[in-house]
Parts: C-alpha cells; structure tokens; sequence
C-alpha cells in the first residue's frame, strides 16, 4: 500500500475498524448468552443462575462501553477522511448508518443501564425482557451497519443523478433485503456468537483448572458448547452462501481468494495451499482438491468460475465503456442543464452510465479518462485486481479455524451430556489456550471482505482513490498514530478490567429463602446455607 492520501486513508480506517472489531463480536455473543442463563434463572429460580447471569454480564459491560468509544470514531471518519464518499452516496448510506447509530448508542445503551441497575428495582420477568431487548438491540445494531456494508459489496436499489453528481436511492426495501447484506449480517452474527462461546468455554476452563467456581463454571461451559456447536455449524452454512453469492456479485474477490488466475474447466479445483506472487501473476507450488472450489462456488458441476487474467480483459471493456459515459458526463455538465438533460445525451449517458466508476479508475493517472492511453486502461484493470497473499492466506487460516472450533464445541458437549467436563485436564488447558482464536477468524474474515473489495470503496460504482477528502498526508499521518495510541490504550485498559474482573470471579449471591436461611453461593460455588440475620 502507498502511503499517499489515499494508503494512509485505507490504513487509518483499517486500523480503527481492526480494532473496533476486536469488541464487537464479544458483545453480539455475550448479550445471547447472558439473556439465554437469565432465561434458565428465571425459570428454575436457582440462584446460581442469576449469579452467572450477573458476572458474564459484568464482562459483556466492559466490553460494551469499548464497543460504543471505538465505533463513534468510526463514523466520523466518513466526513473526515472520506467526504466526497459521503457526498456521493450519502443518500443511501446515510440511512443504515445512523439507524445503527440509534440502536447502539440509545435503545441498546438504555437497555444495558437497566441491565446493570434494575436488578432490585424489576420484576423478574420484566429484567429477564429487559436482557432480550439488549441482545436483540445490539444484534440489530449490527444489522443495520452490515446493510451499509452490504451494499458497498453490491450496490442495488440506487442510480447515478448526473444533475446531482450523486447516487440516489429509489428503492430502499432493495437496500434492506439485499441478499449480499442478509448473507453478511447473518455470517457476522454467527460468527460473534462463536467469539463469545469460545471466550465463556476457556474462562469457564481456566476456573476448573484452577479449581474455583466450579458449579457455575461447569453450567456456562454447558450453554457455552451447545450455543458455540450450532453457531460453529451455522458459520459454515453461512460462509458458503457468501461464497455462493460472490461468485454472482464480485467475482473478482472469489478469484482473488483462490488465487485462480486463469479461468479452468468447470468445476474448478480448490487449492489447498500455494504461494501467489502478484507480480509474476502466478501461484507456485500450489496444490489443487478437484472439483471442490467448482461446487463451493457454482453448486454445479458445469459452471465456470473466471480467473483473473479473463476478468481484467473484461474490465478493459467496461472502462473503454466508462469512458464513453464519461464523456456524455461532461457534456451535460457543460450544458448546464439544470433542470432538464437533452434527450440524445440522456440516452447515450444511460447506455452507459452504470459503468460509470470504471471511467473513474483511470483518475490515479489522468485528468481526464478520455485522454487515457491504451497503457493507462491496461494499469487501471489490472488495479481491479486486490492483493492476492492476503485474501488467499486470510481465507484459509479463517477456515481452518472454523473447522477447530467445530471439534473443539463439540467435544465439549459430548462431555457436557457425559458430565465430564473436568474429566480431561488437558482439554481444558487448550479451551483456554483456544480463546483469542476466534478473535484471529474475525479479523481475517473482515480482512476477505474488505479488503476483497478493493479498489471500490463502493463495488463498480466508486473507486477507493477517488472517495478520500482533500487532506494533507501529514494530517492524516498525525491522525493515524493518535488513533493507534489511543486505541492501543483503550484495548489495554478493557483487557486490565476484564482480566481484573475474571480473577475476581462471581460476586456471592445473599438470596432470602422461605425457610429464613440464607442460600449462600460460596466461593466454590456451591450452594450452602447460612442462619438469617436481623436486619436490625
């Protein structure tokens, strides 16, 4: 990456959104699983349950008020780092974004205060609905950002206004159900689901270890492997129908990812390893399971998935065709029809027109597309073309992963329903060595997606170089390390809190029982009973 405007942009914003996403999937689990021990405690009545309730609730607080300060920054990048972006599809982006913004930082905040506060002051039942509408405002949340996402990866429901210079939306019931959107919230959701069960499982691990709490530890790992089971299995299921729907909507990602660069009979192998080298535009020594990637991708036999080199050629053709809107571009503006465009020049910009930003490519070596040289074309589709390495190896290790928390969630039911789940020391040593894996898949299926993408910022609409604002490198240089050190020091400080509050452990729960003993739940967790003490 140059560290120009433009790479020193990406990497700011790759940065805070790395390090954002360190706290986000945490939260979206958490709220599941502590709404899901509440739910038993306000059924069975068993203080123990409360009891777990409130400590990984305790966790998923801390890790909640880290969520909300990363995220803010994030939003504000947008006007500050990527202003003609917002100017440019503020219409459409604008709406998801701050939708996710009412629910993270109102109904899903107000929720939590009630969490924390309403223990003595709710009902049972009214707090067991308060901790339902944290989990579903923060899943929601999530929702909403991921519809923005999902259309940068597939714009639909939106056109160019060549009077406006801006996309403008005409159909946002196209935006919300955008099945490259539904498939991302789902996947991201699943995969949260999987942070926090592997982060329960390991803590829960590292208490029987150690032997303390072992009651509650022994429960939460229960919920923890059959909640992480379905939602290991479901990231799977999940993961293919994003592959499926890359292969209908950027197909240059897919071949990006498997390194494919040249298109091979249907259906196409999967390499299982290799070492792509983007400047020879070859992967060496790599080694193919046939059929594989074919079925994966097409689910069939008899489709073919395009290789690089066959989709350059054909992003020559659409710049050659951006060119050709480009130019109806500029003649309406010199006409300066203000109200209304001619109709030989409205016809000739719709011909072409959606193929607009391909035009745009050719911004990083010329003024002006049309006087692009066959050189400059030839550049600019290569530079659809992202960075091979990162996408391939990325994929793989966030693959393997899922595979690893499959068998370990698994094991751990087994021995859940066996009742043995301290029977085996040394698997609860790799539970807890396990715990910031799903963290490591995160982050690499976040890398597949975004960096995937380049160089769009919005996918055949809007090329990355051309979205920034007009700063200087050294602003943006001197905002990227105040960022990086303040992030750093707040992820210092959650991990303290957390490790603080885990090392402390349960708080003792003092539940008044009809008989006028006192159930207590000791430092082990188990539950004794104690004589009940004047209030005087």
């Amino acid at each position: 990456m140059e560290l120009d405007i433009v790479g020193l942009s990406r990497l700011q914003f790759a940065m805070t959104a790395l390090y954002h996403f360190l706290f986000v999937p945490l939260t979206l689990g958490l709220s599941v699983l502590v709404a899901i021990m509440e739910t038993v405690y306000v059924m069975s009545s068993r203080p123990i349950w409360r009891q777990m309730t409130k400590f990984w609730g305790t966790l998923f607080g801390i890790n909640f008020a880290m969520g909300v300060a990363t995220g803010i920054v994030m939003e504000f990048q947008f006007g500050m780092n990527w202003s003609y972006y917002s100017h440019y599809v503020g219409d459409i982006f604008g709406a998801p974004l701050a939708l996710e913004g009412l629910m993270a930082f109102f109904m899903e905040a107000t929720f939590v205060g009630l969490f924390f506060f309403g223990w003595d002051r709710l009902s049972k039942v009214s707090h067991l609905a308060v901790t339902w509408l944290v989990a579903i405002a923060t899943n929601f949340s999530a929702l909403w950002i991921l519809i923005a996402n999902g259309w940068m990866q597939n714009p639909v429901g939106a056109t160019f206004n060549p009077q406006t210079m801006r996309m403008e939306i005409h159909d946002f019931a196209a935006v919300i159900f955008n099945p490259v959107a539904q498939a991302k919230f789902v996947h991201t959701v699943s995969a949260g689901y999987v942070v926090a069960s592997i982060f329960v499982l390991g803590v829960s691990a590292w208490y029987l270890l150690k032997g303390r709490h072992g009651e509650l530890a022994k429960r939460s790992m229960t919920v923890a492997a059959s909640f992480g089971l379905a939602a290991s299995l479901s990231v799977v299921v999940l993961g293919d129908e994003s592959g499926y729907l890359s292969t209908e909507h950027q197909k240059m990602k897919l071949a990006a990812v498997e390194a494919m660069w040249h298109t091979e009979p249907a259906p196409a192998a999967f390499t299982l390893f290799g070492l792509p080298d983007q400047d020879a535009r070859e992967t060496h020594y790599a080694i193919h399971i046939p059929w594989v990637m074919g079925l994966i991708g097409t689910r069939s036999l008899t489709t073919e998935i395009p290789g690089i080199h066959d989709l350059v050629d054909l992003a020559k053709v659409r710049i050659r065709q951006g060119i050709r809107a480009y130019d109806a571009l500029e003649q309406i503006l010199a006409e300066n029809s203000v109200k209304a465009i001619s109709p030989p020049l409205a016809e000739r910009f719709e011909a072409d027109g959606h193929l607009l930003g391909y035009a745009l490519l050719l911004k990083r070596y010329v003024d002006d597309p049309r006087k692009a040289t066959d050189a400059q074309i030839d550049q600019a589709a290569w530079d659809t073309v992202p960075q091979v390495a990162p996408l391939f190896w990325s994929f793989r290790v966030m693959v393997v992963l899922g595979m690893f928390f499959i068998v370990l969630t698994a094991t751990f039911f087994v021995l859940s329903a066996r009742r043995r789940l301290d029977a085996h020391p040394w698997l609860l040593k790799v539970a807890v060595a396990a715990i910031p894996l799903p963290w490591i898949a995160a982050e690499c299926g976040w890398i597949v997606a975004e960096l995937g993408r380049q160089p769009w910022s919005i996918e055949g609409v809007l090329p990355t170089a051309v979205a920034v604002s007009n700063l200087g490198v050294t602003t943006v240089l001197t905002t990227l390390i105040g960022f990086a050190a303040l992030y750093t020091g707040l992820l210092v400080i959650e991990m303290k809190l957390m490790l603080k509050a885990i090392r402390k452990g349960p708080e003792h729960e003092h539940v008044r029982s009809p008989g006028g003993a006192v159930p207590i739940l000791g430092h082990s967790g188990m539950l004794r009973t104690a004589p009940m003490i004047s209030e005087e």
